[in-house]
Parts: structure tokens; sequence; C-alpha cells
């Protein structure tokens, strides 16, 4: 397993951008397809956009859909969540997760590793 750690959350205008990072200690992370999932208040967990372990693959929740860019930085052990044109629906805990999954299993799949979270609060 690896170790998460989030960053980069924090209140914005609607229309803004934030940029979330995760960084990753442990072995073998470029092993491993990433993603990033939020959780509203009273709300459960969901998939947000995942990455697979080359970058050759990205998936998105089509509520975040061009609006959202997920990518990762192997050499550095770290996974990105640019986040442009937030809406205060977006208001939530983000989580990143990592897990042994193939590319087809990246919305679906189990992820093994979490980190703690950081909130990103979107207002009016």
């Amino acid at each position: 397993q690896v170790q998460l750690v989030e960053s980069g959350g924090g209140l914005v205008q609607a229309g803004g951008s934030l940029r979330l990072s995760c960084a990753a200690s442990g072995r073998y992370f470029y092993n491993y397809s990433l993603a990033w999932f939020r959780q509203a208040p009273g709300k459960e967990r969901v998939f947000v956009a995942g990455i697979s372990w080359n970058a050759g693959r990205h998936y998105y929740a089509d509520s975040v859909e061009g609006r959202f860019t997920i990518s990762r930085d192997n050499a550095r052990n770290v996974v990105y969540l640019q986040m442009d044109s937030l809406k205060p629906e977006d208001t939530a805990v983000y989580f990143c997760a990592a897990g042994l999954l193939p590319p087809t299993k990246l919305v679906e799949g189990r992820y093994d590793s979490w980190g703690q979270g950081t909130q990103v609060t979107v207002s009016s």
C-alpha cells in the first residue's frame, strides 16, 4: 500500500479554480491507479475522477466533465486535481485514493489506500 496526503483545499468563489495535490509515500507508486472522490455533508462518498497507472486513461463523473482535470507525476509521486469553473455544489471533502486496478476498473474498482481528505468550499 501507499500512504496518501491531500492538500490544496480551501474557500473559493463560484467560477474560481483550485488545484488539489495528493502526495504519496511508499513503493511502486507508478503501478497504482489513482482517483479522487468527494463527500458532501449528509451524502455518500462518490467518484470524481480517475487516472490509470501510466496516465493513458482518464475517467470523470458527468458532473465535473469538462471542468476538472486529473493528472499525475510518477517521478514525484503526486496526483493532482485541477478544478475550474467551480460551483457551490462542488463543496465537499475531497479524498484521493490508490489501488492496483486495471484501467477498466477506475470507476468501480476497490481502492485500498485513502488520504484523510481536504475540504473544498465554493461560495455563491
